[in-house]
């Protein structure tokens, strides 16, 4: 699972991602308000931490900006402003949760979890339904058509992954840190592979193709 964190302190940002890397999560990390709305709106992210005092853009413009185009990630405000108006006014606006510094940690990573698992009960309580494709979480199970489709467990992550971003063009460095998690040499084909395989599973033998290349971008899944 992928993070973003935008807290133009860097000593404090050091440590969230040290701490949250050691919990099991990538984590992406931005400085400035302008750099962190660019990641968010072009990268599919589990949860964000955003403070509110940022260079550029300030927290609350940039998580009402996310909202306003459409992007649902769940974002948990860190900041040093501890009024009850300063809490509500940030939860108006778009966040899902509000923390206090200084904080605890384990507190901030409970929290986390809790924003997490709430997003998934929001999209597990149905199936994802994206043309004739439909994908099913909590049973783990894939069908088109109402056909089932078995897929290996990398094949399920990408298509998941694709599913939960219709119509966004996910580039191969994105798809290959949220699958794999690592980095690797641009010129791999691992990504490329992966996807030939998708496509065989599920677009072989059907007219209509899911799955389509963006030249020199990355790759999309759209109903057309």
């Amino acid at each position: 699972m992928r993070l973003l964190v935008v807290e133009d302190d860097k000593k404090i940002a050091s440590f969230l991602q040290k701490g949250l890397q050691e919990a099991g999560f990538s984590v992406d990390i931005c400085h400035t308000g302008t750099d962190g709305l660019s990641l968010a709106l072009t990268e599919p992210y589990g949860a964000a931490v955003i403070d509110i005092m940022l260079p550029g853009l300030d927290g609350l413009s940039l998580i009402e900006e996310l909202r306003n185009k459409g992007i649902e990630t769940p974002v948990l405000i860190l900041s040093a402003r501890q009024s009850v108006d300063d809490r509500i006014e940030g939860l108006q606006r778009g966040g899902d949760d509000y923390m206090i510094k200084p904080f605890s940690f384990n507190e901030l990573l409970a929290r986390i979890h809790a924003l997490l698992r709430r997003g998934q009960k929001n999209v597990e309580s149905g199936i994802i339904t994206v043309g004739e494709l439909q994908l099913d979480p909590l049973k783990r199970e894939v069908k088109r058509k109402n056909t089932k489709i078995e897929l290996p467990a990398k094949e399920y992550a990408l298509l998941e992954l694709m599913m939960r971003n219709p119509g966004r063009v996910l580039s191969k460095t994105s798809i290959l840190e949220h699958i794999y998690d690592y980095s690797f040499d641009p010129q791999t084909n691992v990504i490329d592979v992966l996807v030939c395989r998708l496509r065989n599973s599920i677009d072989k033998n059907h007219t209509k193709k899911c799955i389509h290349t963006v030249r020199g971008m990355g790759y999309v899944l759209r109903d057309e």
